[in-house]
C-alpha cells in the first residue's frame, strides 16, 4: 500500500512520563535510522519537553507540545504561548484533543483562535476532531465531524485554507474509543476519513497535501490494519508508546508500510 504523504505517528503522552522517566525513554531506545517519509512526534507533557529535546537529538523524530495559546503574550494563567515554545525549539503543537474539550471546556471556536495565532507564527499544528458516543450512537458522526471542519474552513471565508499545505495535520479521534480499549473498525476510519478527504478538497485544493490520521486505544497490533486503508496515514497514539519497546513496535510495523 503506497503512501503518498508518509506514514505520521503522533505519540501523546498526557499526564505521564516525568523528566526522569523520559530520560529513560530516551536511553532504552534503540533507533538510529528512519526514511523522511516516517514522520515521528513525541508529545510530552509540558515539564518534560526540555529533557526530550536534549534526549532526542540523536533520533530521527521531533518533540511536539501537548498544547499552547494563540495569543503572543497576555493575562492567561497557566497557559503556555507560541514564543516560549520557540524559545526551546517546539515547531509542532497538539491542539483539539478530546481530553482538552471534555474536561478544559474548550470549544470550535476557541480552539480556532489557538490555531489561527499558532499557524501564523509558523507552527505546524496536529489538530483533533472527534464525536461523542452518543453522537456515534444517533448516526450523527459526519454532522459532528463536518462542523468542527467548518470552523477551520468555513465556507463564508477563507478560514485556515491556506494552511492546508503540511502546516495542518488532521487527527480523526472518536472520543468513544479513546482509552476504553475500544477501537473504530479500519472500514469505519477510512469511510469518515475519505468523507473529511472530500471535504478539504473541495474547501482547499489541496486535500493531497493534508495526512489524516486516526487516534483512539491504538496500538501496535492493531497499527497494521489501519495503515492498510489508503485514506489513513498514520496514528496518534496514547498509552502504547509509552515504553521504548513498544514505540519501536509501532515504528517497525509503519515501516512495514513504506
Amino acid at each position: 500500500m503506497k503512501k503518498p504523504r508518509g506514514i505520521t505517528l503522533a505519540c501523546n503522552w498526557k499526564m505521564n512520563q516525568t523528566r526522569a522517566e523520559s530520560k529513560d525513554f530516551f536511553e532504552q531506545l534503540d533507533l538510529k535510522t528512519c526514511p523522511e517519509n516516517l514522520h515521528l512526534y513525541v508529545i510530552p507533557s509540558f515539564l518534560s519537553l526540555e529533557t526530550c529535546l536534549s534526549q532526542a537529538l540523536p533520533f530521527p523524530l521531533k518533540i511536539a507540545a501537548q498544547n499552547a495559546h494563540g495569543k503572543l503574550q497576555g493575562a492567561y494563567t497557566g497557559e503556555v504561548s507560541g514564543p516560549m515554545l520557540a524559545e526551546l525549539g517546539i515547531t509542532t503543537v497538539l491542539l483539539g484533543h478530546s481530553e482538552r474539550r471534555q474536561y478544559f471546556g474548550e470549544t470550535d471556536a476557541s480552539l480556532l483562535e489557538r490555531a489561527s495565532g499558532l499557524l501564523q507564527q509558523g507552527f505546524q499544528i496536529i489538530f483533533c476532531l472527534g464525536e461523542t458516543l452518543e453522537d456515534y450512537e444517533k448516526g450523527h458522526t459526519e454532522d459532528v465531524l463536518k462542523k468542527q471542519l467548518e470552523y477551520l474552513l468555513p465556507s463564508n471565508g477563507p478560514g485556515l485554507k491556506a494552511y492546508f499545505n503540511g502546516s495542518i495535520i488532521l487527527a480523526y479521534e472518536p472520543v468513544w474509543a479513546i482509552g476504553t480499549g475500544i477501537q473504530a473498525k479500519p472500514e469505519q476510519i477510512q469511510r469518515i476519513h475519505g468523507m473529511l478527504r472530500t471535504l478539504l478538497e473541495k474547501a482547499t485544493g489541496k486535500a493531497d497535501q493534508t495526512s489524516l490520521i486516526y487516534g483512539g486505544s491504538v496500538t501496535a497490533e492493531s497499527l497494521s490494519s489501519l495503515l492498510a486503508c489508503s485514506e489513513i496515514d498514520g496514528a496518534l497514539v496514547g498509552s502504547a508508546s509509552l515504553q521504548a519497546k513498544k514505540f519501536l513496535q509501532l515504528v517497525q510495523e509503519a515501516l512495514r508500510f513504506l
